[in-house]
């Protein structure tokens, strides 16, 4: 029986983009120039993915703008809540 292919999550290609982020930073010295450069990357790579799934871009720009922008909202939610645990947690397990 052959040993079906393992298909690469979206965590890990994002811990791939995370580690190259973090290389850069650790370059550059400046971790608001790494997040910005991030963010221009993923909307220039998102609209390049609107396009291709898009018969008519500019008809459906509008809602490609939503869905995207409702999109980011949600993980950028989910991962401040992360550190916000993992903050709480840090301050509970220091000792008195």
């Amino acid at each position: 029986m052959s040993e079906a292919k393992k298909e690469t999550t979206i965590f890990e290609i994002a811990d791939q983009f995370i580690a190259l982020a973090n290389e850069i930073s650790a370059k550059e010295k400046d971790v608001g120039k790494v997040g910005t450069g991030m963010r221009f990357a993923a909307a220039r790579f998102n609209a390049f993915e609107a396009s291709l799934k898009s018969a008519d871009l500019a008809a459906e720009k509008d809602n490609a703008l939503e869905w995207f922008s409702n999109e980011y909202k949600e993980m950028l939610k989910d991962n401040l809540e992360d550190h916000i645990k993992q903050a709480a947690q840090s301050k509970t397990e220091e000792p008195a």
